[in-house]
């Protein structure tokens, strides 16, 4: 029996089998995922590639205020688009639009080789029908799946409409960037121009062509162009408006490239000639000023909800979706606003900028504390365009990324300095700060009115916004302390580093903006609790499918007690201080001002029960305002507003929390009054539970003066006198508004052994005094040239010293009759 012989598989067989089971696992997996990926394909409906509905917005009632995308988009037939432009066009999307059925294997090839090469999607190869089928079926999602389910509906599309369909559908689609949906509409927005009767230039067709990659980022240069004075030599530009300037000057030169690279595929497409493509490279690009005004109602208002809208959910879905936006806007409190805002009697008395506008700017914001629910929103007295800048909620953010807005000024000081110090250092109202000259290493910071008023109470200090306290606070808490605290507070641009102790005074360098400063504001209005401003309560669908809901945002950022506190510290300021014109009668008003170097920036921000508001003003680049001041110009605009709004609404007091007590205690040391205390040194004022003083008055000691000088007497002295005098363990100069009332530090010399010494006698300034060689009748007049010590009447209303410089100089003239006497007595010996 014959055996058979077993056949050996030869390698090249076995590989080539291995290759061809490998080959149909991969194409059964292909299979597999093409039907995966074109299982919740879109269907087909030829109506959605002409179907665009606006996004409607309401307000608080839920009334109808304005659609979003309505008014800037205008259909136009493809034989009335110039010739110009299809070019531009076709050049730059699709050279061989009429000549493939939607896919362009050629761009197919080169874009699949370099996206194997990379491992990821680098290159799209996207025709015109395919952007179309994009921008009416898909999302903007970059994977394998979506560009699977693009290339069978653009089989779909070119077998239902003619190229000219195609491409006109195309041109009336696309996005164009400043809310300008087709091409019609671009041409309106950018150039003033109607297509329909008007031509476009080769550089203004070539621009139009170059927005649809990326029609933010590409009009991104037009959003801050007619607020910037660009004149650098008409005033010093600080660096962060440098800054500023070389950001804008940045997308400006993205934007030309990208003109001037349409301008290149155009010539390469044999469309123009390269001396024509020189000469329109060396057109500029458009500046704004062709952009029509804005025809909707509360555009600042509906701009910040369209910044937010667009920023979720894209601007296809906000232009064109449908949606239905329910706000917190009061169509009451946003008119009233506007109307303070648009009133020139409340800013300063400047020209117009360069541009034509009006300076200097202003924006306001009205929120409810409780809620956070943004009832106002004004960024400028005018609004020319849609989405232009928005200086009531717009940083301009810097190429590293930092957040430029204004200087707060002093309206800074209860965000950094009191409320941490009474969170933290269980300080109140009636803790005492010694308001003198003050070195802070290389720092030595004034106050506003160049006076210093020695020992103060805290809410003394704020009430006339007293630097020196301000900063020896935030000293004492310490600066990350401080910076946390504004952080919790909404307010996230500080810097303990960059900004140093001179943020107590608002030396922010990366600024604030309205939003902010009212939100911040609101968390004393409301015991402690900051709740995020939000403008948008809910977001449905076009079939009124709930798409997204928005609950306050509440967090305790400090104790009730503290808010309290500052609340009530704030209402002295409204009463009696820097910010009387805000002043509601009996409506309880809690504010503070602020006003920078030179008055470049103003502002006032305040607050009742029932509405919290934040008001700026200044120059878009900045400028002085000689004589404004956040307690003039904001603080009436603030007033205007909520007098007129409030008009209906009771009166109802502060919500007083649990823990707030009142003590009385001595105003110069801020313990508990002594048996030395002086009874107009006394103070009556609120604490929080377990944070009155529990010490006794040490300051106020009997001391013994020379009566004549009063100065610590020597041996010699003739007579001496006990007063009460307040003692620290430091000197003070003498034009501190206390000085009178401190402990003597230096001994008399007027008095020696020989009775009285000239010398010391010119050096206590006493009228002129006769020498024996020189005596005079005793109803001699004095020497007029000699000065006399005036009185300051501006510190006649601190506390405990009203009057105590009237009273000092009428010691000083008895002092100085006595050392005259005395002279005389001596002379005749």
């Amino acid at each position: 029996m014959t055996r058979r012989k077993s056949r050996r598989l030869r390698p090249g067989r076995l590989m080539f089998l291995i290759a061809v089971f490998i080959f149909l696992l991969g194409g059964i997996a292909s299979l597999g995922y093409v039907a995966y990926a074109l299982s919740d394909m879109p269907a087909f409906n030829p109506a959605s590639l002409e179907n665009m509905v606006p996004t409607s917005v309401y307000d608080k009632d839920g009334n109808l205020v304005t659609r979003i995308g309505t008014e800037n988009r205008e259909p136009i037939k493809l034989d009335e688009v110039p010739q110009v432009v299809k070019d531009a066009f076709l050049a730059t999307e699709d050279d061989r639009f009429y000549d493939h059925h939607g896919i362009n294997f050629r761009s197919l090839g080169r874009a699949l080789f370099k996206n194997l090469a990379s491992g990821e999607i680098r290159e799209g190869f996207s025709t015109i029908t395919m952007q179309l089928v994009k921008l009416s079926y898909l999302s903007p999602e970059r994977s394998i799946k979506r560009k699977l389910q693009e290339i069978v509906l653009t089989l779909q599309v070119e077998r239902h409409f003619t190229k000219d369909e195609i491409f006109e559908m195309y041109l009336n689609k696309i996005y164009f960037g400043q809310g300008a949906y087709g091409i019609q509409s671009a041409a309106q927005t950018y150039f003033g121009k109607d297509l329909k009767k008007d031509e476009l230039t080769l550089e203004e067709a070539a621009f139009l062509a170059g927005l649809p990659q990326a029609p933010s980022v590409y009009s991104r240069y037009l959003d801050s162009v007619s607020s910037l004075e660009e004149d650098a030599n008409k005033q010093k530009l600080d660096k962060n408006k440098q800054q500023d300037l070389e950001k804008q000057q940045k997308d400006y030169d993205l934007a030309l490239n990208r003109r001037n690279t349409v301008l290149l595929r155009m010539k390469e497409a044999g469309k123009i000639t390269e001396q024509q493509r020189q000469e329109a490279a060396a057109k500029p690009l458009p500046d704004g000023t062709q952009m029509p005004t804005s025809r909707y109602p509360y555009p600042y208002f509906i701009d910040y909800v369209t910044e937010k809208l667009v920023q979720k959910y894209g601007p296809d879905m906000v232009y064109k979706g449908g949606l239905k936006v329910y706000t917190t806007l009061d169509p009451k409190i946003q008119k009233t606003a506007e109307t303070a805002m648009a009133n020139a009697k409340n800013f300063p008395n400047y020209p117009p900028d360069k541009n034509g506008l009006l300076q200097p700017q202003g924006a306001a914001v009205f929120m409810e504390p409780g809620t956070g629910y943004l009832r106002a929103i004004v960024g400028g007295r005018e609004h020319k365009q849609q989405r232009q800048l928005n200086r009531a909620t717009q940083y301009q953010v810097l190429p590293d990324g930092r957040k430029i807005g204004r200087q707060p000024g002093s309206a800074i000081k209860p965000i950094v300095a009191y409320g941490p110090a009474i969170e933290f250092n269980g300080l109140g109202p009636a803790s005492v700060i010694d308001d003198i000259p003050t070195s802070f290493g290389n720092y030595s910071p004034k106050n506003a009115d160049g006076n210093f008023r020695g020992l103060i109470t805290m809410r003394t200090a704020l009430t006339h916004s007293v630097n020196i306290v301000a900063i020896k606070l935030l000293q004492q808490t310490g600066l990350e302390k401080a910076v946390k605290f504004a952080h919790e507070l909404g307010i996230t641009t500080l810097d303990a580093n960059r900004d140093g102790l001179a943020m107590a005074l608002g030396g922010v360098s990366s600024g604030v903006v309205p939003l902010d400063m009212a939100g911040a504001y609101g968390a004393f209005a409301n015991q402690g609790i900051y709740v995020k401003p939000h403008a948008i309560t809910r977001v449905e669908g076009p079939d009124g499918t709930l798409l997204d809901e928005f609950k306050p945002e509440k967090k305790r950022v400090m104790k009730a007690t503290t808010a309290y506190l500052i609340t009530d510290m704030l209402r002295s300021v409204v009463q009696s201080g820097t910010g009387t014109r805000a002043n509601l009668g009996a409506r309880p008003v809690a504010g503070k001002t602020g006003t920078t170097d030179e008055g470049k920036d103003i502002w006032f921000i305040g607050y009742t029960p029932e509405l919290v508001g934040a008001v700026w003003i200044g120059h878009d680049a900045p400028k002085k305002m000689p004589q404004a001041y956040g307690g003039i110009y904001p603080a009436m605009i603030w007033r205007e507003v909520m007098s007129k709004v409030l008009a209906d609404v009771p009166v109802r007091p502060f919500n007083k929390p649990e823990g707030i007590v009142t003590a009385t205690v001595d105003s110069k040391s801020g313990l508990l009054p002594g048996p030395n205390t002086p009874p107009d040194h006394l103070v009556t004022d609120l604490f929080a539970a377990g944070t009155v003083p529990t010490e006794t008055d040490n300051l106020h000691q009997v001391m013994e003066v020379c009566a004549t000088t009063g100065d610590l007497p020597n041996e010699f002295c003739p007579e001496r006198i006990t007063k009460v005098v307040i003692k620290l363990p430091y000197a003070v100069p003498s034009n501190v508004a206390d000085y009178a009332l401190r402990a003597p530090v230096k001994t008399c010399t007027l008095h020696n052994a020989n009775g009285i010494d000239p010398a010391a006698a010119e050096k206590y300034k006493t009228p002129f005094l006769p020498t024996p060689e020189t005596s005079q009748p005793a109803d001699s007049q004095p020497n007029n040239d000699i000065p006399t010590k005036q009185p300051n009447n501006n510190d006649s209303w601190l506390p405990g010293t009203t009057g105590s410089r009237q009273a000092d100089e009428k010691a000083d003239l008895k002092r100085m009759a006595k050392i005259k006497a005395a002279f005389r007595e001596a002379s005749k010996e």
